[in-house]
């Protein structure tokens, strides 16, 4: 090409900078267009794991307490179960014991009766023999009848005085036994399957210096 094909305006060929400044405005609003939806996206999806993390936390906090909420319940049902099945078995056990009671002092005249007659009177006439002889049968029976039933008689003579046993009458002298000693026995005392149907009625050894079982409280 000579000179003389040159373009008449050589401006044409090459953009105005005014031009080039607004083309690169536009690709800079384009890129900040593009980036936008972008980082929306990356927020959203934040807060969505956010709010999972805290529903997860939620969800595990209400999961616990749920689960302390039936151990709870399990517990007291089991309790509650186990208090039924010993009242049940107490019902069954002690069922006798209004009626076993009653019969203590049926006992208690059969032993008076047999310690209130002399033995010399027995050996004097065979008819007192014989009565005596169906007493003390009568009571044989009535005790094992009892004892058969779980009712036994508490050994008191020469024990330690107890407080859950014993009621104490009397004190005596101690014909050097210790003080608090169980010395007579004025009632005997039952037990119903371990536990106290009724306490021995006694007189105990009076303390007189030579040392003591346990005190014992005469005044009550």
């Amino acid at each position: 090409m000579n000179e003389q094909e040159k373009p008449d305006n050589v401006e044409d060929l090459h953009p105005q900078p005014s031009e080039a400044a607004e083309a690169y405005e536009h690709a800079d609003q384009a890129d900040e267009h593009a980036a936008a939806p972008e980082e929306s996206h990356a927020e959203q999806a934040a807060d969505d794991v956010k709010a999972l993390a805290d529903e997860i936390t939620r969800l595990k906090e209400e999961n616990a307490t749920m689960k302390d909420q039936a151990l709870r319940a399990l517990a007291e049902a089991e309790n509650a179960r186990r208090r039924a099945q010993k009242d049940r078995e107490d019902a069954t056990k002690f069922a006798i014991t209004s009626f076993a009671r009653d019969l203590l002092p049926v006992a208690d005249n059969l032993r008076r009766a047999i310690d209130a007659t002399p033995d010399e009177l027995v050996g004097l006439d065979p008819r007192v023999q014989s009565l005596m002889d169906g007493i003390e049968a009568t009571e044989r029976e009535l005790l094992r009848g009892l004892e058969k039933n779980g009712v036994e008689r508490i050994e008191a003579e020469g024990k330690p005085f107890d407080p859950n046993m014993h009621e104490v009458m009397f004190e005596m002298p101690s014909g050097g036994q210790l003080a608090g000693t169980v010395m007579q026995v004025v009632e005997n005392g039952y037990t119903l399957k371990g536990r106290i149907l009724r306490p021995a009625r006694v007189g105990v050894a009076a303390d007189e210096g030579q040392g003591s079982t346990v005190h014992v409280d005469t005044q009550a």
